[in-house]
This record gives C-alpha cells, sequence and structure tokens, in this order.
C-alpha cells in the first residue's frame, strides 16, 4: 500500500481494533479508530503502523520507543522478526512517527496510580489507556518497552506473515495455511518466494478470519543472542546524536541557570558577552541567560563572562534544612497509609519491638549526554531535533514556548546518551526555540556539564523508620514502614505538563514503589510521608525501588542476625509465596558459592521483585586502602520470556555498576541552593579498574516478560552493605555508604 492509498480493509482493521478470532483478545487492547501515519518511502510498502518492506528485501520495523542504550532498538524489531520469519540481516529500525498508536498504555496505567478501592482499578486503567492513546502519549521508562509493545508487535508480524503467506498460496496454487515462512521467505517445502517479491500483492489482501501465532522452536529468533541493531553505527560514529546535528546556517549556544528553587535573573554583563568574537547574541529571559555563537565554546565562555546573577524566593536549599525537614516529616502525624497487610496496629500493639532508621542523600542523574536540542524555524513551521523520552511532551512543550499549535511542530527524537528520566526533561528544547526563533536561524543548544549539574532531576532524599516484630519460631509476624520522601513523579509531572517549576509535596503510591517486603509476613503497613524539600527531583533509573529496596534488605539482614539465623535461609522460609524470587536467591547463592555472610565472610545477599521480574544478587565486598571495593557481583535474573539474553546480560551489568556508583560514590549535598558536586570527577563513578567481576544468570521461565533495564540497581547497595557488615561488623544505614 503506497502512503497515499489507504483502503479500508481486513488489514487496515489491524489499526483499528477489529481482528480475525485468533487475536481477537489482543487486538482488543490496540487504540481503536487511527490510522497509521508511518510513511512508505520510495521502494516500501507499508503493512501496519510497526511494519514495511522494501523491494530490495528490507524488513522496516518502527520503533516506538526512544533507544538511550538499552537495547530497544533491537529487541523491538526482534520481536516482529520472529513472528514474520525474517532474516535478521536484513532488519532495520526507524522510530515511530507521533501517534496515538504508539502510546505506551502500560506505563501510562503505572503513572495514574494505584490508590482506587479495588472495584475502581479496572476503570482507573481504562481510563490510563484511553487517555495515552488520545493523547499519543509515547513514553519510554518503568522497564516497559518489552512488555508493553511485544503482543501489538507479534501481532503485527503475524498479519504481515498472513498476508505474504496468502499472496504466495496465490502463486503455488495451495491453501495458505499449509505455507511456512523462515530467512524472509514464504516456503513450501523445496518451494520458497521472497517476501520482497511478495510485498506489494500482499499488502493489498484481506486479512484471514484466523491468525495462527507461530509456534515450534525451528527457524526462530525470539531468545537469540542476535547482534545489536544500533552498535555499529555507534562504534563508526555514524549514528546521530542530539549533538550530531547539522544544519545550514546554524549557531550554537549555551546557557547558565540559578540556584535550586524559584530563581530569577536580576543581572547579566550583555556588553562583556558581546565583546568576545564569535558571538552573535545574548539572551537574558527571566531565569537564565544564555548566548550564541559560532562555535559553543565562544558561546559558553560568554555565558561565563556574563556573569549572571539571580535572586531567589524563599530559603535556599541546604544540607541542614534537608535533614530538618525529612526528620520533621518522618515523627509528624501526615504520613499516608499505602500499604496495608492483615492488622499492623495489631500486631505491634504489646511486646518488643525491633527498630532501626536509614536514610539516603540525594543522587545525581549524571547521564553522559547533557541536555541538549536544535530548533529551526522555517515561516510558521518549527522543527527540533532532540534526545526524549515522551516526544509527545516535548512536542507540546515546544508549542508553548513558541506559541505555535502543536500541529505546527515536528519534533525529530533522535538516539540518548543514556539519562534513564533524564531525558523526559525538556527545559534545554524551549530554551533552544526561544532562541531559535529570537535569531531567526537555527540554534543547537548543549548544556554545559555545570549547568547540567546545578539544573538536575536528583533522585530525592528520603529517610525511613522500619519496625519489626518477631513471632514463635523466630518468623516475623508484623513489619511497618514509614518512608518520608518527596513524590518525585508529582513534581516531573507538573513540569511536563505546564512548565511549572514544582508540585505539592502529595502522598503517591510511587514514592514508596518497591517498600512492601516480597516475603509473607502477616501483617504489614507501609506509609508516605510526604516532604516538601525545595529541592528539584526527576526520574532515576529504578526510581523509588532504589532506595525501598535498600531499607528493606538493609533491614531483613539485621532482623536475621537478631535472630541468630543465616540471612539466606531466613529470606528463603518467608517465600513460599513467592517461587520465582525463591528461584532466583537459590540460584544465585548455589553460583555464588555463598558461605552462610558470617564474620569476615565479605559476602552480602539482596532480592528484590519489580517491574514484573525478579533478582537475587550475592556480592563480595571489603574495604582497600580506606575505600569500599567490590570484588565481586553474582546475580540471578527471571524476567520472564527473554527476547535477547545477550542484551539482557548487558543491561543486568550496566545496572549493577550503576548501583555500585550510587553506593559507593561521592556524598551529594547542598548549599545556598547549589550542588556540592558540579563535576563527572567529583562523583567518583566507576572506573574499569573498579569494576567487579560481574556473572549473570538468566533463569529460564515461560511467565510473560518482565522489565530488566532497571531490575538490578536496586539489590545492589543493601548487599554491599550487608557484605560490608560481615567483613567489618559495621552495620550503615545511608547512603551514599561511608565508612566511620
Amino acid at each position: 500500500m503506497s502512503a497515499a492509498r489507504s483502503p479500508i480493509t481486513r488489514r487496515t482493521l489491524l489499526i483499528g481494533g477489529g481482528a480475525g478470532v485468533g487475536l481477537a483478545l489482543a487486538w482488543a487492547l490496540w487504540p481503536r479508530g487511527y490510522q497509521p501515519n508511518l510513511r512508505a518511502g520510495k521502494g516500501e510498502t507499508l503493512f501496519n503502523a510497526f511494519l514495511k518492506i522494501g523491494r530490495d528485501g528490507r524488513v522496516i520495523v518502527a520503533v516506538p520507543q526512544a533507544e538511550l542504550g538499552q537495547g530497544v532498538y533491537t529487541s523491538l524489531p526482534q520481536i516482529l522478526a520472529d513472528e514474520l520469519g525474517a532474516d535478521w540481516r536484513t532488519v532495520s529500525v526507524e522510530p515511530a512517527p507521533l501517534s496515538p498508536l504508539y502510546a505506551n498504555q502500560l506505563l501510562a496505567e503505572q503513572l495514574s496510580g494505584s490508590d482506587l478501592p479495588s472495584p475502581l482499578q479496572g476503570i482507573r486503567r481504562w481510563a490510563a489507556r484511553e487517555y495515552a492513546s488520545r493523547n499519543a502519549l509515547m513514553l519510554t521508562g518503568g522497564s516497559t518497552s518489552v512488555r508493553a509493545f511485544e503482543p501489538r508487535l507479534r501481532e503485527a508480524g503475524a498479519a504481515a506473515r498472513a498476508l505474504l503467506s496468502l499472496a504466495a498460496a496465490e502463486r503455488l496454487g495451495v491453501s495458505w495455511d499449509q505455507l511456512d515462512t523462515a530467512g524472509g521467505f514464504v516456503t513450501h517445502g523445496r518451494q520458497r518466494i521472497a517476501f520482497a517479491d511478495l510485498a506489494e500483492a500482499a499488502a493489498n489482501l484481506d486479512l484471514p478470519e484466523v491468525l495462527p501465532v507461530r509456534g515450534g522452536l525451528d527457524n526462530r529468533l525470539t531468545g537469540k543472542p542476535l547482534p545489536r541493531l544500533d552498535l555499529p553505527a555507534k562504534v563508526d560514529g555514524s549514528a546521530l546524536f542530539a549533538g550530531d546535528v547539522r544544519l545550514p546556517d546554524m549557531v550554537y549556544a549555551s546557557v547558565r541557570g540559578g540556584p535550586i528553587g524559584d530563581s530569577r535573573l536580576v543581572q547579566a554583563d550583555i556588553d562583556a558577552a558581546n565583546r568576545i568574537p564569535g558571538v552573535l547574541a545574548a539572551f537574558q529571559e527571566e531565569s537564565w541567560a544564555g548566548a550564541a555563537a559560532t562555535n559553543w565554546w565562544l558561546a559558553d565562555r560568554a555565558v561565563r563572562a556574563m556573569n549572571p546573577a539571580f535572586e531567589t524566593a524563599g530559603v535556599l536549599v541546604d544540607d541542614a534544612g534537608i535533614a530538618a525537614r525529612l526528620s520533621e516529616a518522618l515523627a509528624g502525624d501526615g504520613a499516608v497509609r499505602l500499604v496495608e497487610r492483615g492488622d499492623a496496629d495489631a500486631a505491634f500493639a504489646d511486646g518488643a519491638t525491633l527498630e532501626a532508621q536509614y536514610s539516603v542523600a540525594a543522587a545525581p542523574s549524571a547521564a553522559p549526554e547533557t541536555l541538549t536540542a536544535t530548533a529551526r524555524l522555517t515561516g510558521d513551521r518549527l522543527e527540533v531535533w532532540a534526545p526524549t523520552q515522551a516526544p509527545s511532551l516535548a512536542r507540546a512543550a515546544v508549542a508553548r514556548a513558541a506559541g505555535l499549535a502543536p500541529g505546527d511542530v515536528t519534533l525529530y527524537p533522535t538516539l540518548i546518551g543514556g539519562g534513564y528520566g533524564r531525558k523526559l526533561e525538556t527545559a534545554a528544547i524551549e530554551q533552544a526555540v526561544i532562541m531559535a526563533i529570537r535569531m531567526r536561524r537555527p540554534v543547537q543548544l548543549v548544556w554545559s556539564r555545570t549547568q547540567e549539574c546545578i539544573a538536575d532531576g536528583f533522585r530525592p532524599p528520603a529517610l525511613a523508620k522500619l519496625s519489626a516484630k518477631f513471632g514463635a519460631g523466630k518468623r516475623l509476624t508484623g513489619w511497618r514502614a514509614r518512608i518520608t520522601v518527596p513524590d518525585t513523579l508529582a513534581q516531573v509531572v507538573a513540569r511536563l505538563r505546564d512548565g511549572t517549576a514544582e508540585a505539592g509535596a502529595e502522598a503517591g503510591s510511587g514514592a514508596i514503589a518497591g517498600a512492601e517486603p516480597p516475603y509473607a509476613i502477616a501483617n504489614v503497613s507501609v506509609e508516605h510521608a510526604a516532604a516538601d524539600l525545595g529541592l528539584r527531583t526527576g526520574v532515576w533509573r529504578s526510581g523509588a525501588h532504589s532506595y525501598s529496596c535498600f531499607f528493606t534488605e538493609s533491614f531483613i539482614d539485621e532482623l536475621a542476625r537478631l535472630a541468630g539465623l543465616e540471612p539466606f535461609s531466613f529470606r528463603i522460609g518467608m517465600l513460599a509465596d513467592n517461587p520465582r524470587l525463591a528461584r532466583a536467591l537459590t540460584t544465585v547463592t548455589a553460583l555464588g558459592g555463598w558461605d552462610g555472610g558470617g564474620s569476615g565472610s565479605m559476602q552480602g545477599l539482596a532480592a528484590h521483585s519489580a517491574f514484573g521480574s525478579h533478582v537475587a544478587l550475592l556480592v563480595e565486598a571489603g574495604v582497600e586502602d580506606g575505600r569500599i571495593r567490590v570484588g565481586r557481583a553474582v546475580c540471578a535474573v527471571d524476567c520472564g520470556r527473554v527476547v535477547n539474553p545477550e542484551i539482557v546480560r548487558q543491561l543486568v551489568e550496566g545496572a549493577i555498576i550503576h548501583g555500585i556508583s550510587a553506593a559507593t560514590g561521592a556524598r551529594l549535598g547542598f548549599d545556598r541552593g547549589l550542588p556540592s558536586i558540579r563535576t563527572l570527577a567529583r562523583y567518583r563513578l566507576p572506573r574499569l579498574r573498579d569494576t567487579p567481576e560481574i556473572s549473570v544468570e538468566i533463569i529460564e521461565s515461560d511467565e510473560p516478560p518482565g522489565g530488566v533495564t532497571e531490575l538490578a540497581v536496586p539489590p545492589v547497595a543493601p548487599a554491599i552493605a550487608n557484605a560490608l557488615f560481615a567483613s567489618t561488623g559495621q552495620r550503615l544505614r545511608a547512603l551514599p555508604l561511608q565508612l566511620g
């Protein structure tokens, strides 16, 4: 089908919501009433919203998720190519255009909250899906990419395979359901016809009433460690990141904002900027100063020469103020109970109670790629090139900044140089747009590392008090957790929705995600005490799980030792209702050579269930030359059906290193509204020599796919803390871990 002709056939009902019997239930989840806006180029045939096939044999898959290093440009095409029967060597990728068909309904459901009575949960999920579709809410995050899009990609591949088989059946004079596909061909015994020779005829046929999904183990791509499609271009430098965009007559820009909080620009030396050769323009906006020049280094030099001064309303953020507000909120009576199992109040009514308090400091995003964007205004139409995890929200932000209708804005998403939530933010995109409109020429804005550090969306500081109650047989009968932390999700949503700086400190289940222990404890309560710290917080890899798991698994380890029980046995005895996590824990202790974690062993354990997956981690850690060193990490992961095991291993290894960085790196503090660290070097990020030997075991499973990108971050910090207790006898209850 050409881009200009879209006849309403059973094939187009794949997009609109109708389907044959074979996939009716799954297709019912597709957004209804929308036609694909994926463009077919010369020599390409459009099959559906996710697939084009070229006359040269190329299989082009439209990927609706941002590639930020997690491998979705490989794992998502692999799902469709497997169902289609394609030759992996012919598969290529392009980013999907903005469309309701690519809305991440799963993530929208998760972000909508779950604090409604159970009878209303179905309404909430329906409303979230509808909102996501109607607003083309394309989001990458929450380890949802495979979980959200596996069914749709498999269905798209199955539909195309059926159409290709129908076209081949007409040529071969056989029934289409006697045919198979493999390696880019429709086959019938020794007869075979290439997809490229069938595509144009196949795309104009009607879908059959029943669409079988591929079965069997032959000629399958799912589960194989296929090479990543994005890596060759990244290795040879041809991959297009935001900073690689080059346009005719383009200029380069840098900006500087004020301290954290409601900061306003009050002074900037424009003349000093203009005296620098090559500087073309200087900007004074309400909350930032900027300059554009013939190259970025001159622009940044001009910004520094402007020596911008800011005035901040209210109290400037500092460590003492953060600590005081957290302590006040933890001790106050404003907590909201968000998790309740059994009767925790009755369980703690009498008898001895064990308590411990834990804390985490703010953590930086420290993305390798700072916020970057390029904008070009042509007549009354605006084009923007930017790394974004939320293209529809970014386009809306651009339209607001430019005073245009969203339809007058074209957004080109680029590859993303890391961030895991940082690239949801739109501040740099809006600034580039303002400069481009003022200068009437293309502007590429790249934030300096200093600006990135100051204006980061930090993982919030948090404080927690945990209590436990033992019953007969040294079994836990009660568990109570109170966590005080800002509601980061509310802040991020407010910034993306209308550009406001912050949102109120409202209770939300996302702020304590992962805090409900995965163990069979009869009486459990988890409370969130909201705290407004005056700090700009943002989405961070694994989010609240990164601190809730630290609280839970550190306390579990303490309780095991107080009970005189070995930590693995103590945990496994409470996992009868969570067999997948129990298997992961058993696997990691067997592979890692768990020695019991006794005094001097240097081994520590932690386990966690999140994102539809389960993970257990064993680490060996100790103190060397006064610094914490992690020598070995063994991880077992159950993430359901695996699309590409090599990508899973890469993600787990990267997450472990990420977790080590957050657990053992420099502590980030604040003074007079500014972070104490404003360079990457001072974060003490792990280098190659600091990276431990890492082993990853992927547990085979037939369960639906779970998330992996963020899964292995949460257990790292508690595993290290537990290992340090075993090796030094010192219990560390604060992140980052610091030796006393």
